[in-house]
């Protein structure tokens, strides 16, 4: 399909009411991506799914994609990939068939098809911890940051009910050559989060996570430090004393403007009380 020159350059509305109809069918038949938050909001998830399973012969799950959001009570965006996910996890029973399909999403050209991918890897019984984030890893890398939102938004439960692992598991993560792999450490293991449950263990202990974050205190990514400040500022709101500490250590250890941005992201709601 032909996409016009205007809708490839275009910068994307603001509000989700202000994103063409044009945009909406395009993204909807799953041939663009989105380029902003107004128009992932605004994708008719369950008529693109529909538009994928049939032009990838999968039509047995149809029913299921009906059944499954018909039963839906809470019908937000991330909810809404997250029972595509377990459609798309539970209609392949087979390892073959699941890679098959799980390979065929990682390839889509729609940012919201990829995104499902990483749902499946969740919601998939029997993979371990390590195979998942073996499997999301590429996910997380993508080049459209929902893409990389949603690989750690799918993965984040297994995180909260393995800790001990997952934290040995991201090491590599927290020290690979990838910008947005290792900003992946840093964002699923957030004691607070954003759209997503709280980590109880890292409020309570925050400096279970700290072997992640000391790779990254200078890190020259702002995407990374931008994280990692986030992270401390979660951990500020149930353990200020660790936070102060841990940022006055890296003030003395650490005397760049990198860490510096970091110090001063995760001491802002500190700073807001004193103030």
């Amino acid at each position: 399909m032909l996409i016009p020159e205007h809708v490839l350059k275009r910068k994307g509305s603001t509000t989700t009411s202000g994103v063409p109809k044009e945009v909406r069918n395009l993204l909807d038949l799953g041939v663009i991506e989105t380029v902003n938050l107004a128009e992932w909001l605004v994708v008719d998830q369950e008529s693109l799914a529909r538009n994928l399973f049939q032009k990838e012969n999968w039509n047995f799950l149809l029913k299921p994609l009906e059944e499954s959001f018909g039963l839906m009570k809470i019908k937000t965006a991330p909810k809404k990939m997250e029972v595509l996910g377990i459609v798309l996890a539970q209609g392949f029973p087979t390892k073959g068939q699941f890679e098959n399909a799980l390979r065929r999403l990682k390839e889509h050209h729609s940012d919201i098809v990829r995104s499902w991918a990483c749902f499946m890897i969740g919601k998939r019984n029997g993979l371990s911890l390590q195979e998942s984030l073996k499997r999301v890893q590429p996910l997380a890398a993508d080049k459209n940051m929902s893409v990389r939102e949603a690989a750690w938004l799918a993965i984040r439960p297994r995180i909260i009910t393995q800790l001990g692992e997952s934290l040995q598991l991201l090491m590599g993560f927290s020290l690979h050559r990838d910008e947005n792999i290792r900003r992946f450490a840093s964002e699923i293991t957030r004691p607070r989060g954003v759209w997503c449950n709280h980590v109880p263990v890292l409020k309570d202990n925050p400096e279970l996570g700290l072997p992640l974050l000391e790779p990254l205190r200078s890190d020259d990514s702002i995407y990374v430090r931008n994280s990692v400040g986030n992270w401390l500022n979660d951990a500020s709101k149930t353990k200020p004393g660790w936070v102060q500490d841990v940022c006055k250590r890296w003030e003395k250890e650490s005397p760049t403007k990198e860490t510096a941005t970091i110090i001063r992201r995760g001491l802002r709601t500190l700073r807001k009380k004193s103030d």
